[in-house]
Order: C-alpha cells, then sequence, then structure tokens
C-alpha cells in the first residue's frame, strides 16, 4: 500500500471515531444528506436508510446518519434517493490517447465520460493502446475525465508471440512499462502460454482474458490466469458449441472453478451479438449508438448484413447462446466468482450504456438483481483486494468516493440505473443536468442521419 494511502486511511479512520461521539466530521469537503446507502454483507445486500455520506480528498470518510460538517462543506440534497457504488466494467476496452484509424481527436475523451455518465466509474482495461498509460495518470491527476482506470498492456497472441523465450521476455517489458495486468488473446501455443504465466509469477503480475484454443480452460486454471474472460473457453473444453451442453457437463465446469478459485466474466450480451444469436433490429435501433462516431457505427450495422466475424455462426448462434446462459446460471448457483464485463465498446456496447443490456441477458439467464449488482461492486472490491492498491466497490468509509445517486431502489427494478440523479467519481460530483449537456455534445459531435 502506498505511503499516501496509508495516511488517507488513517485519517479517514480518526474521522469516523470522531463522528461517533459528536457526528461532526471536522475534515470532510462534501456531504450527500438523506440518501439510502445499499452496502453488502458478504453476498447480501442490505440498505441503510436515512444516511449522509462524507466525502475528502475523493475518499469516503464516513456513512452514518446525522453527520455535520463544516460550514465551508458542500451539502448535496440526496432527496430519500438510493445510493449504490460505481459499477466496475471488468472487460473494457479504452481507446490510444492518440488520433488513430481516423477517429476523431475527441473520441478517447467521450468513450471515457460514456463510462462515468452511466456509473461506471473503474474500467479494467482489457487491451492496452500507444498512450494509454498516459490516459491512466491524466484521470488520476484530475487533467481528464474518466473512470479508474486499470489497465492490461497489448495482448500476448499469435501474431505478437512467437516463442516461449520471446514470451518470457515481453512479459518482462510488460512489467518495466507500468501496465497493470497482462491480456492473454487467441492464438498462443500451450509452451508459449506456460512461459507468460511462469514469468507473470515470477514479476507478481496478473494475467487474464481469453483461453487460447491449446491451452484449454483445465491449465488455464492450473497456471493461475486471474479471470476466464466470455464463455467460448468454457464451452470448447466440452466441445459445446454447436449442441447442447449436458447437466453432467455443466457440474463439473463449475466443480473445476470453484476448485480453482477462477473468476469468470461473462460478457454475455456482447458474445450474443458476436455469435449471431442477436436481434439485428432491435441492436440497431439502440438510441445510444448517436454517441458513437459514424465509421464505429456504419461499422456496427454492417455486421450482421456481412456476418462479420469468424464468431458468427446463424447455424448454430440459438444453441451456443442457450449454452452460456444455462452456464452462467449454473455457475452462479454453485458458488463461482463471477465480475461484471460487457466488452465496450464493441458490436452495439457502448460504454456505460451496455450495462443495461448485459443486467438484461443476467437477469434472462436467472439470476437476480443483487447477485448481479454484485458482481459489479463487491466482488470487483474483492478481485482489486488480492493485486492492486485499489479500494472501490464499497460505499464505506476508507474507500473511493465512486456511486451512483438513484431516483428509485434498484433492487427492485434495474429501470432504476438508466437515469442517474448524479455520479460521483472520485469525490467529483457530476450532476443530471451537467451529464445530460455533455451527452447532448458527444451526440451533436458524432450526429449524422441514420437514415
Amino acid at each position: 500500500m502506498s505511503t499516501l494511502r496509508f495516511i488517507t486511511l488513517l485519517l479517514a479512520t480518526a474521522l469516523f471515531i470522531s463522528s461517533a461521539h459528536g457526528k461532526h466530521i471536522s475534515n470532510a469537503t462534501t456531504l450527500i444528506e438523506n440518501v439510502n446507502v445499499i452496502s453488502w454483507e458478504g453476498r447480501q445486500a442490505k440498505v441503510l436508510t436515512e444516511q449522509t455520506i462524507a466525502i475528502r480528498n475523493g475518499v469516503i470518510v464516513a456513512v452514518a446518519a446525522d453527520l455535520t460538517a463544516p460550514a465551508s462543506a458542500r451539502v448535496i440534497d440526496g432527496n430519500n434517493g438510493y445510493v449504490i457504488a460505481g459499477f466496475t466494467e471488468m472487460h473494457g476496452h479504452v481507446p490510444a490517447a492518440v488520433s488513430f484509424g481516423g477517429m476523431p481527436e475527441r473520441y478517447a475523451d467521450d468513450m471515457l465520460y460514456l463510462y462515468i455518465a452511466n456509473g461506471v466509474t473503474t474500467v479494467r482495461g482489457m487491451l492496452g493502446y500507444t498512450n494509454q498509460l498516459q490516459l491512466k495518470e491524466d484521470i488520476a491527476t484530475g487533467q481528464r475525465m474518466g473512470p479508474t482506470l486499470v489497465l492490461a498492456g497489448p495482448s500476448f497472441n499469435g501474431n505478437t508471440v512467437e516463442s516461449p523465450e520471446q514470451a518470457a521476455q515481453r512479459v518482462q517489458e510488460h512489467v518495466a512499462e507500468g501496465w497493470d495486468l497482462l491480456k492473454i488473446h487467441p492464438g498462443l501455443a500451450l509452451e508459449e502460454y506456460r512461459a507468460v504465466a511462469a514469468a507473470a509469477r515470477d514479476k507478481g503480475i496478473d494475467f487474464a482474458g481469453h483461453v487460447p484454443v491449446d491451452v484449454g480452460i483445465d491449465v488455464a486454471m492450473a497456471e493461475g490466469q486471474r479471470t476466464i474472460d466470455h464463455l467460448d473457453g468454457y464451452l470448447r473444453y466440452v466441445d459445446a458449441i454447436d449442441r447442447a451442453i449436458t447437466a453432467e457437463e455443466l457440474k463439473q465446469l463449475v466443480e473445476m472453478t470453484v476448485t480453482s478459485n477462477m473468476a469468470v466474466v461473462p460478457t454475455q450480451a456482447l458474445w450474443a451479438t458476436l455469435i449471431g444469436a442477436g436481434d439485428a433490429a432491435a441492436l440497431a435501433n439502440y438510441p445510444e449508438l448517436d454517441l458513437v462516431p459514424q465509421q464505429v457505427r456504419e461499422g456496427w450495422l454492417n455486421y450482421y448484413p456481412s456476418q462479420g466475424s469468424s464468431y458468427f455462426n446463424t447455424e448454430h448462434a440459438a444453441v451456443q447462446q442457450e449454452n452460456r446462459q444455462r452456464l452462467l446460471k449454473a455457475l452462479h448457483d454453485g458458488g463461482a466468482t463471477i465480475v461484471f464485463g460487457t466488452d465496450a465498446p464493441q458490436l452495439f456496447s457502448v460504454p456505460g450504456f451496455s450495462i443495461h443490456h448485459e443486467i438484461r441477458y443476467m437477469q434472462d439467464a436467472g439470476m437476480s438483481l443483487e447477485a448481479i449488482y454484485y458482481t459489479a461492486t463487491a466482488a470487483a472490491a474483492d478481485y482489486f483486494a488480492k493485486s492492486h492498491d485499489l479500494k472501490v466497490g464499497h460505499v464505506a468509509s476508507g474507500y473511493q468516493a465512486d456511486f451512483m445517486l438513484l431516483r428509485n431502489n434498484p433492487l427492485e427494478s434495474a429501470n432504476a440505473l438508466r437515469d442517474p440523479t448524479g455520479v460521483m467519481v472520485r469525490g467529483q460530483w457530476l450532476d443530471r443536468a451537467s451529464i445530460d449537456a455533455k451527452l447532448s455534445e458527444i451526440r451533436a459531435a458524432y450526429a449524422v442521419s441514420r437514415g
């Protein structure tokens, strides 16, 4: 833990103790009053009513009833709304910090803003690009607006790795460059993958992502891959891409996952689209498509007519998607660790807005809203607690001040998440009016007839 964060946490503790006696937070700079806070006891959500949240230097210093602060503190009336921790996008993508591929110069900043406009306050970026680490630094120092970033470097795949020796060398280079984790993509040979895993363990850096065909989930679990992202590796392991998966196979996969303590990032909505199981007309009518550049939008709209990737398979898409949904439910019911991800921005998956589609798919698989929110908040907190100096995912003393203020109880309906009254990101308050104004600006920048 860094010295600065240690001191900040000590301060938070001291302030909380003093408030327990007089309920006055002497150094708080912001209070959110009159709110109902969703907190976690294990995997169970509970609602703390009539609460006040006190914040200083981007960190929550107290959550309790009837708190007060100095007259100089900013006070925001929560109007009896509901506060839930900001979501973590565990498989997101962050554009390069420089112009590329004909994208507008503003593209990176706009995509980062779309995340936080929807209450996604932390993003684990799963594919590194040029100058992306500068984006992370700019956000951390307040020079840019965006979610807190945890970044994987450029991927390890069949095109970037040619030998086990080169694989190990690339791990050392990524550590030296300052990436937070390693991204695994398809194409690695088994010995190359093992070399990445051994070097990662030696250097103390996570590796996560896809499971290459030559590797398999059993090896990935044994080698300590931190997360398996997407469920295709599971289905390939039991050869259930084009036929119904059996109950016995589901049981086997769940037992393997729980025993290995592996976390899973399902990305159900994106992969339904990718394999051809989505509703093309419904996808084309997502209103948030107006918030991405024309060339991005046109590429997405052309995907179904062109059957645009090797994953697309209309013959088997329905059975594969059903297998994915059954597997997700089995993993959840079996106690596997699931963390939330949407793979935005890709195919009809607009940053931030994509959480609503993922929630819908997870509900359709049989998960409750409570369980889904847990994957996006407290489960992410547990993930980061094990390997990163980052305290997010809870609305509690000592945690980063990242949360959404909602009019209605999100545990009763996911629609409550669609129109936050405001979003707090690292202690900076974005009210509804400022969010709407920024979204209108982005929409105008990318406006084009969708005839």
